[in-house]
């Protein structure tokens, strides 16, 4: 069984909320994404990805005919094989919206996506929009920035003191919608009851420490709702300085 609750916030210094989210608990999909581009772009470009996964991991759930636009891959599960389409539609949709509307051209998003089907949670992402997965009381990041600070970061270009105050640290190497096709990883992490997985934007994980991310979402366990709350009044209490949203997944028994 999954219990989730997001959460979303406009934060202290921007006018317009460009992140969207999906709590989807009947086609058991879960996403984050974190808009961008000039005369509020970044929104549009949001809520076509979040529409566009939506409705592809709905059909893809329910249709056996259903055309598989880059074909099956064999090394895949299922799941990822509905993710990772799903993502490759929004980021088609979403360029092909931008090249044919002037005022949208450039926008793009960061997506975080999760399916999950009985004990196992598939995951996709593109940008700096993170999934973590709390278990046993410690945190963990399981997808990967793709992020200027993180390649130089794994290339030992930067240490991880470095981090937080470089002037790139802001900079994705990788959106949905920025080019006409995307390279993606998706992968499949078996669940555990009690798990806690929690998708975000930057506007969480860049003004709080995962340390803090930690103890705020397990402090309280019975209230995702709470939980969340918590998560973004931190978020704000440390300054605000961009959209936040929080999307939490509780794995129980039963499932």
């Amino acid at each position: 069984m999954i219990e989730a609750f997001g959460r979303t916030d406009v934060g202290r210094r921007r006018k317009v909320n460009e992140d969207s989210f999906l709590v989807a608990p009947a086609s058991h999909l879960y996403a984050v994404c974190d808009g961008m581009g000039g005369h509020n772009a970044g929104e549009v470009a949001s809520r076509i990805a979040i529409e566009t996964l939506g409705d592809f991991v709905e059909r893809s759930g329910v249709e056996k005919e259903i055309t598989w636009p880059w074909g099956l891959e064999s090394d895949l599960s299922i799941d990822a094989n509905r993710l990772k389409t799903a993502v490759r539609l929004a980021n088609s949709q979403v360029f092909q919206t931008a090249e044919s509307r002037e005022e949208l051209a450039g926008m793009g998003t960061t997506v975080v996506a999760a399916l999950v089907s009985d004990n196992v949670l598939t995951l996709c992402s593109a940008g700096d929009s993170r999934c973590y997965l709390a278990r046993d009381g410690e945190l963990r990041q399981l997808t990967q920035d793709d992020s200027w600070v993180s390649a130089a970061l794994g290339e030992g270009i930067l240490n991880s003191d470095d981090v937080e105050r470089h002037p790139l640290r802001n900079v994705i190497t990788k959106a949905v919608g920025a080019r006409d096709s995307i390279d993606l990883d998706v992968f499949d992490h078996p669940m555990q009851p009690g798990d806690l997985a929690l998708l975000c934007s930057d506007g969480l994980h860049g003004m709080v420490s995962d340390e803090e991310i930690s103890s705020l979402i397990l402090s309280d366990p019975d209230s995702l709702e709470e939980a969340s709350q918590r998560l973004v009044d931190a978020a704000n209490d440390a300054g605000g300085r961009d959209n936040v949203t929080v999307v939490l997944l509780r794995y129980t028994e039963g499932s």
